[in-house]
């Protein structure tokens, strides 16, 4: 609103700073990191007043009893900062706004519905698995359709970012076994289920590694961090020539949003992180992965998510690895084994007695080093 505003005071002092992305960015983080944390207090002490708690199950593990009781479905807190920044900073018309305003809301409310099954209706599985791929599955296909169809966007060829090639750029039409008009069709179809499968892995990966203090919520501002300069370098034409990646006209409007987003999650981390006062729930986790997912999607980078979301991408594996084996076992032995003490990732380092501070403060170096090398790729031919 503030961006639209300036618009139309032409003699207003500082008016022409609007025009300029990176101040837009940090006007943008700065608001949605107060807005968490000032709103952050309120909502808590109603989650607290209304006895909307966490209920634990007792899994063994160190200090997890501690944890009964404490307010959740806290991703509100992250939802309503970065709301604040983005309709206020961000250009309210352009096309990767709005798809990145549908994908907060439709999570939001999907995690929502989730969290309330779960804590008023006491059902511990909340939405049922297969309803709840279906509403990811459906939001991809929106986001594929719209990018494929949108004049805003510029698809002239369905290319993505790679690391290693001349370009850095992989064109899906190298997956299609047919040439002419029915290769043209198969080239979009697997690109309309690449964006279906990382926005559905990447919303889910969240919602796995959201198992401890401060991991989900420093794990997501890292990574968005790192799509936000992909973002921003991506959408100048002139950083963009200097590195030799894809220009992306307009694109630069993810980076605004991109730092709201990190903005919120720091606001929000004054609270969740250890001991916490309170959790994301799935209200916050679904919305952060569906975030990460459709703006790497925006950017044309979905090909770099299992570096740039390492740690998202490993409890993930670990979890699949996991469950796999215990089935393979079973059915081969007669009893079920499993390759880790517990998964996810990190519920097999609390097994093994490591405090839990201790193996989150990790997962971020390593998540810091994941980003480093995921921008230091971008040189690399």
């Amino acid at each position: 609103m503030l961006y639209h505003l300036f618009q139309y005071l032409q003699d207003f002092p500082g008016r022409g700073l609007m025009h300029y992305l990176s101040f837009r960015a940090m006007a943008a983080l700065v608001i949605s990191m107060v807005i968490s944390f000032f709103a952050g207090g309120a909502i808590i002490k109603v989650l607290r007043r209304h006895q909307i708690g966490e209920t634990v199950r007792d899994l063994g593990l160190q200090g997890q009893m501690e944890k009964k009781g404490t307010p959740t479905m806290g991703g509100v807190i992250i939802i309503v900062g970065l709301l604040a920044g983005v309709l206020l900073i961000c250009d309210l018309t352009s096309i990767y706004t709005h798809l990145l305003l549908l994908t907060t809301l439709w999570c939001g409310a999907l995690g929502f519905a989730d969290d309330y099954i779960k804590v008023f209706k006491h059902d511990k599985e909340g939405v049922r698995p297969r309803w709840k791929l279906a509403a990811q599955v459906l939001l991809g296909l929106i986001i594929a359709f719209t990018v494929c169809i949108s004049p805003e966007i510029v698809t002239d060829k369905v290319v993505t970012t790679i690391p290693f090639v001349r370009g850095h750029e992989f064109d899906y039409s190298w997956l299609s076994p047919f040439r002419g008009q029915l290769g043209v069709y198969a080239t979009w179809a697997a690109y309309v289920v690449m964006i279906v499968v990382v926005i559905a892995a990447c919303s889910n990966g969240a919602n796995l590694t959201d198992g401890m203090d401060g991991l989900a919520t420093g794990t997501s501002a890292i990574v968005g961090v790192v799509l936000g300069v992909l973002a921003y370098l991506g959408g100048n034409i002139i950083n963009s020539q200097y590195l030799g990646i894809m220009y992306i006209p307009g694109s630069g409007e993810v980076a605004v949003y991109m730092a709201a987003f990190v903005g919120a999650l720091i606001g929000f981390l004054w609270y969740n992180t250890f001991p916490a006062q309170v959790f994301m729930g799935d209200t916050g986790s679904l919305t952060i992965g569906g975030i990460i997912g459709v703006s790497a999607v925006l950017v044309r980078k979905e090909l770099l998510l299992p570096l740039i979301c390492g740690i998202f991408f490993m409890e993930s594996v670990s979890v699949l690895i996991q469950r796999s084996w215990f089935r393979h076992t079973k059915r081969k032995y007669g009893e079920g084994r499993r390759v880790f003490l517990m998964a996810p990732l990190h519920h097999h380092y609390q097994k093994q007695g490591i405090p839990e501070p201790r193996i989150v403060v990790r997962f971020w170096i390593i998540g810091i080093i994941l980003a480093v090398g995921s921008l230091a790729l971008l040189k690399l031919r």
